[in-house]
């Protein structure tokens, strides 16, 4: 019964935080941390949790993704003398711009990323410096030029992606990187957290597929139930947190996610002082 509640927690944990840019990895790490669960198989269920939450993407935004495999909306485009849109080969090339520096910079750093940066310290580090960058972004980004994916350029997504690099330190918030990266391209807010969650796909999928595999033998049909769980509960609460967040950011900044970072961090740091948050690393 105890793990069924745990893979419920840990699942509304990865759903509510995914996509948003407060960081579903860091805040995963502490309550896995603070409920008990840590170590290998840890690992591999927020790993598979994620899953649920991409899959949450790829249902919403059904559409676009299906549009990627339309190659003749951009010929016919061509041939009425209309802009290219994000469909066929210019949406693929987009999200293959994005997604490279991530796969990349992940195979060269992924030994150290996972013994060095997946404990509370950097976790609690990485969530007050994303926020002091959410901070700066919003008082200098730039008068934003693109306000729909169709209008989204090659230089732009490549941008997205080399920022998406930032967030393989964990805390730092994969959602939170590109949608700055976005911003600071020239992207409107909406837009770019529109297009932070369709690039999370590849990069996510690619990512977690090679963990899962890496972690494979740890696994059993014991293990199904937990798995199923969470991942269902992080697929119901991911489509729910996305609605919210793009509704959100009609009204609102990026400030009070910053403003909340910092506040978690610093409730994170005391339950680390206090040893409720044990140090299991370095």
């Amino acid at each position: 019964m105890w793990l069924m509640v745990l893979a419920v927690v840990l699942g509304i944990v990865e759903g509510i935080t995914e996509f948003i840019p407060i960081s579903s990895t860091g805040h995963l790490i502490i309550a896995g941390n603070l409920l008990g669960f840590t170590g290998q198989k840890a690992e591999c269920f927020a790993v598979f949790i994620q899953l649920g939450a991409i899959l949450a993407v790829v249902v919403l935004y059904t559409d676009s993704f299906a549009g990627l495999f339309n190659f003749k909306r951009n010929v016919q485009n061509r041939e009425q003398g209309k802009p290219a849109d994000f469909s066929g080969l210019k949406g693929l090339l987009l999200l293959f711009l994005t997604t490279l520096p991530a796969l990349v910079v992940g195979k060269l750093i992924h030994h150290a990323m996972k013994e060095y940066l997946f404990w509370p310290k950097p976790v609690i580090l990485a969530l007050a410096v994303g926020a002091i960058g959410i901070i700066l972004a919003e008082k200098f980004k730039p008068k934003p030029t693109t306000d729909s994916l169709d209008g989204i350029t090659p230089r732009q997504a490549l941008l997205v992606g080399i920022f998406q690099c930032l967030s393989m330190w964990p805390g730092m918030s994969r959602a939170a990187c590109t949608i700055v990266g976005g911003m600071l391209g020239k992207m409107d807010r909406k837009i770019a957290a529109e297009y932070s969650f369709l690039a999370a796909v590849p990069v996510m999928f690619a990512a977690s597929a090679y963990d899962l595999y890496k972690t494979r033998s740890l696994l059993s049909h014991e293990d199904v139930p937990l798995f199923t769980v969470g991942f269902i509960v992080s697929f119901v609460v991911a489509s729910i947190a996305i609605k919210t967040f793009i509704k959100l950011l009609q009204r609102w900044t990026l400030i009070p996610f910053a403003v909340y970072r910092l506040g978690i961090a610093a409730l994170f740091a005391v339950l680390v002082l206090l040893g409720m948050i044990k140090f299991t690393g370095r």
